[in-house]
């Protein structure tokens, strides 16, 4: 049985530094459902919910390990003259994707996707119904199972010089991709963790933040570890995912933001996605030697009981900018076998013998 009943997807230990003081006793969250900023809200009752983990002991102790770590590294990060070590490179990295696979919005996320198969196949028996404990666990069990997926990132610090501080919210860890976003080579595919491109975003606190990125797409020139940002616009730049991805709340540790941060979200509100994905039903339409060619037809269309293939496709919101610090790579580089798993980093091109990758300028 966990010892503790008010478990936290958000952990406190990461939003201490967005805290009223540092305190960690109250925080200044927006809610973007009412648009409003609501001052002073208990820390201890955001982003948690009872037993969001379940009742399991073991896992409870795993993950307050993985959160004493981090709270140990993030002291460490914060004090001057720090120069980031190979060893918080590799835990930031699993924070990251810790945190990436836990929040209630990743798991309303799987949710969504799961009731989308249903719905398409028209499966009616709620024995196939996911629910939120559910989701949260298989999400461990990836977590568990893929802890090595961004083990190949290159991980810089970005130091927030502006007058723009960093925000955070209930979804922090932000997975995008500006190539998959940019390149006509992924027009109209979808993306995730292993793909090439990707970019890792979490704030650290409003003067720092982690970035994570393909260093075989991208270049961001630093120093031990560090980046330092001096133009407004690119915070804004930064911050803007935290909009496009919240799921209820923003949080920032200084109240007198609260027009700024009104302000962000209502530019950045039009560009969030309407739904998390979208599903495509195919049914054959030819054979070709050894090969079936199928086609994406409205499932209402589809004959009873006939062979067909069920997709779904993570939509992702596309940012108004790009932070100028994030540069493309001289002669970059993406990997593709040709088939749907579309175009994948170096090192997981090399997790696969069939069908055999080959190298693509980005």
């Amino acid at each position: 049985m966990a010892s503790n009943k008010n478990q936290h997807f958000v952990p406190r230990c990461y939003l201490r530094p967005f805290t009223v003081d540092g305190a960690d006793a109250a925080i200044n969250l927006y809610n973007i459902d009412r648009q409003k900023l609501i001052r002073m809200a208990p820390v201890k009752s955001q982003c948690s919910g009872d037993y969001f983990y379940g009742k399991d002991d073991q896992l409870e102790r795993a993950i307050q390990h993985l959160e004493g770590e981090y709270a140990r590294g993030l002291r460490a990060i914060m004090e001057p003259g720090y120069g980031l070590t190979e060893q918080h490179r590799h835990l930031l990295r699993l924070f990251w994707l810790f945190q990436h696979l836990r929040t209630e919005a990743a798991s309303r996320r799987a949710i969504e996707m799961n009731e989308g198969l249903r719905k398409t196949a028209g499966v009616k028996d709620d024995s196939f119904r996911l629910e939120i404990r559910e989701a949260v666990q298989i999400a461990m069990r990836n977590f568990a199972e893929e802890m090595d997926i961004v083990s190949d990132l290159k991980v810089c610090l970005v130091r927030n010089k502006t007058k723009v501080p960093f925000v955070t919210s209930d979804d922090p860890a932000i997975l995008t991709n500006r190539w998959y976003m940019q390149s006509p080579k992924a027009r109209g595919m979808s993306f995730g963790i292993g793909s090439a491109g990707v970019i890792l975003i979490l704030p650290l606190s409003p003067t720092v933040l982690c970035l994570g990125y393909d260093g075989d797409v991208y270049s961001i020139p630093h120093k031990n570890g560090w980046v330092d940002i001096r133009q407004q616009a690119e915070a804004e730049a930064l911050n803007q995912h935290q909009f496009l991805n919240c799921r209820a709340n923003i949080f920032v540790k200084d109240a007198n933001h609260a027009q700024l941060v009104h302000d962000s979200f209502v530019k950045a509100a039009p560009l969030r996605p309407a739904q998390s994905h979208r599903t495509h039903y195919a049914v054959p339409d030819r054979t070709e030697g050894a090969y079936t060619r199928y086609v994406v037809v409205d499932p209402a269309n589809a004959k009873d009981h006939e062979e067909a293939l069920i997709h779904t496709q993570a939509v992702h919101p596309i940012p108004f900018a790009w932070p100028h610090l994030l540069t493309w790579r001289n002669k970059g580089a993406v990997f593709s076998n040709g088939t749907g798993v579309g175009y994948v980093r170096r090192n997981r091109s090399l997790r696969s013998a069939e069908p055999a990758f080959w190298r693509e300028n980005a």
